[in-house]
């Protein structure tokens, strides 16, 4: 709809064109009514004939994008600001202070008591641990330095498998180091992880658990390594849980086997719950930490560098997280509390089924010996009497 002018305003025929009708804002008793999309300016020209001709000029608003461009560039900003002597200072942006590290704690407030017979227990598991080879004693996170020839690429390699090896069995862990120290060309260093592509890093380690995120944390280790620790390991447990992707056991363990620094007991799942089992705590752990502070507050000093490996390989053979081999452990005559007992008569029998076409079938039955069975025909008889030994599968009519 077309805008009609205000009554206030004196109309005056145009001399140009009779269509147009020019206004004289001065007579005006109160100013235009601006449009809220629209501003319009008035000026006027002299014409070469002195007569005044009204030139009306339309200035739209800017757009959001142009004022979130005006705001993008606080330089240009700053710079108007000074040029037109403003007195109001610009708000400084503010920066974020380093974030300061973590301290780990060493022990706790009141001591927690040595188990009962733990000595006992401790030298059981050592005479098993003696007569079992477990997948820690051969791929554990340290033997990746012995690969290097370099000490300080010895330490950093056995960091970098400590920090492959989180939620991933050592048999994994084992040869994504080997493919990562070949993918380098052929040693595991600071420098030749920084100047190593990300893809490269990704590919090398694919195999084991979170290898996306664990690429950035060794990129970032390595970096962090270079630019603060000289390209080398740290000698603090708070200084390696600095590092990205490096947690309380890792840098126990770290320090154990790069430098020989007898700093407290690198706790995993294993220890954690083989402890539980045993009844080493007065009130049940629900931590790896919670059991490493309780572990420190009465274990030999002297115990302590071997003690994660030893408890590791027995939870990788026998003290196993589901189904533990209770029959086969030494501690179920009383030292262990949580030993479960095992029926020696029932046990998976292995049943060989033979068939007249096709290949040959092995079945596992879980059956018990003592318990009957009943036959179709009202018969009772063993259930090792009922198979005969074997299973007879008919082929299918063709």
């Amino acid at each position: 709809m077309k805008r009609s002018a205000s009554p206030l305003l004196g109309g005056l025929p145009s001399p140009f064109n009779s269509g147009v009708t020019l206004f004289d804002p001065s007579e005006a008793a109160s100013p235009l009514r601006r449009s809220k999309r629209q501003k319009v300016e008035v000026k006027y020209e002299e014409t070469d004939d002195e007569e005044s001709t009204a030139l009306v000029t339309q200035k739209k608003k800017p757009t959001k994008a142009k004022m979130r461009a005006a705001t993008a560039s606080p330089s240009n900003s700053a710079a108007g600001a000074t040029a037109s002597g403003s007195s109001t200072p610009l708000k400084a942006k503010r920066v974020a202070s380093p974030r300061k590290p973590k301290l780990i704690p060493q022990a706790l407030e009141t001591p927690h008591p040595a188990p009962a017979r733990w000595r006992e227990t401790y030298d059981t598991i050592t005479e098993m641990r003696a007569r079992i080879v477990a997948p820690v004693d051969t791929m554990g996170c340290g033997r990746a330095q012995l690969e290097e020839t370099v000490p300080q690429n010895q330490r950093f390699a056995t960091l970098v498998s400590l920090m492959l090896s989180s939620q991933t069995k050592d048999e994994v862990t084992s040869a994504a180091v080997s493919k990562l120290r070949e993918a380098l060309g052929g040693s595991i260093s600071v420098d030749a992880v920084i100047a190593a592509d990300e893809n490269i890093v990704s590919e090398a380690i694919c195999k084991v658990g979170f290898w996306r995120r664990k690429t950035q944390y060794i990129k970032q280790a390595a970096q962090r390594l270079k630019d603060d620790f000289d390209s080398d390991v740290p000698k603090t447990v708070d200084e390696l849980c600095s590092l990205p992707g490096v947690g309380p056991k890792m840098a126990f363990l770290a320090l154990h086997v790069a430098w020989k620094v007898n700093a407290g007991i690198g706790v995993d799942v294993h220890v954690h719950r083989i402890t539980n089992r045993l009844g080493w705590h007065q009130v049940a752990t629900k931590t790896p930490e919670e059991t490493r502070l309780n572990l420190q507050s009465w274990l030999p000093t002297e115990l302590r560098p071997t003690f994660t490996g030893l408890l590791v390989g027995f939870g990788q053979t026998v003290c196993l997280p589901i189904g533990p081999r209770c029959d086969n452990c030494e501690l179920s005559d009383g030292l262990c509390p949580s030993a479960q007992k095992v029926n020696p008569r029932k046990g998976k029998k292995m049943v060989e089924a033979t068939s007249l076409a096709g290949p040959n079938l092995e079945i596992e039955l879980d059956i018990d010996e003592e318990k009957p069975m009943v036959t179709s025909d009202g018969r009772t008889t063993s259930p090792l009497e009922l198979l005969g030994g074997a299973l007879t599968i008919k082929p299918e009519s063709e």
